[in-house]
């Protein structure tokens, strides 16, 4: 039976997915020494380095076009109001200042290299970025989203340090913050392999393209059924 649904490009979930494709679509860059830009929007973190556990995505990420991200986020204006209006998405720096608050946390770690992590960003009208980030992870699952908690958070504060470690600091000591939480009952050797064992299970994308060929490929099915 013929799905009586007509393609709809305005549809949020096709939206979505062309602020996705293109995200993917970008070129990538080092994550250490971003130049300075304007604007808020969406991003995709790589690693194509030697850390045993992430093994399987390094493996995907090692051309000029990485394949696996390791991490996907996004950075919205200050105040994080959905429809900011449009100057206020110009002269923000959200989404540069996020990255390079990713980039000192990996080097601040002590088995992680900031030379061996890219990222693709586009920055992109805001009330379109929860849309687009949670797709990428829906369909990527990246690592350090799903199971390793904590890149992305913030140094808690003065007197807040009563919360437990995040796993990404167990598995990646070195952030000064996060060696004045609590200690987590897992060790770094469990975690890692946590993340071996989740990682050969995990089916992950081998085009950057995908989502944008999926939908092409929806269409045509309903297309063609209805002929």
């Amino acid at each position: 039976m013929s799905d009586p649904t007509p393609y709809n490009p305005l549809d949020k979930k096709n939206l979505g997915a062309s602020v996705a494709e293109a995200l993917l679509g970008r070129k990538p860059h080092p994550l250490g020494g971003l130049p300075s830009f304007h604007g808020a929007g969406i991003y995709a973190i790589y690693y194509n380095g030697d850390f045993r556990a992430y093994q399987k995505i390094s493996e995907q990420n090692q051309d000029a076009d990485p394949t696996a991200p390791i991490y996907v986020g996004k950075a919205i204006p200050a105040g994080g109001r959905k429809g900011a209006s449009a100057p206020e998405g110009a002269l923000t720096k959200a989404l540069c200042l996020r990255l390079r608050e990713h980039a000192e946390s990996v080097a601040a770690t002590q088995n992680l290299r900031i030379e061996d992590f890219q990222c693709r960003y586009l920055v992109v009208d805001d009330i379109w970025i929860p849309l687009g980030e949670s797709l990428l992870i829906a369909k990527f699952a990246p690592i350090w989203n799903t199971l390793i908690d904590g890149f992305g958070n913030h140094d808690p504060g003065k007197g807040r340090y009563e919360g437990m470690r995040p796993k990404w600091d167990v598995l990646h000591p070195g952030r000064p913050w996060a060696e004045k939480c609590r200690d987590r009952s897992e060790t770094a050797a469990q975690i890692e392999r946590e993340v071996k064992a989740h990682l050969a299970a995990l089916i992950i994308p081998k085009s950057p393209h995908f989502l944008v060929e999926q939908n092409r490929a929806a269409y045509v099915v309903r297309r063609d059924a209805d002929v």
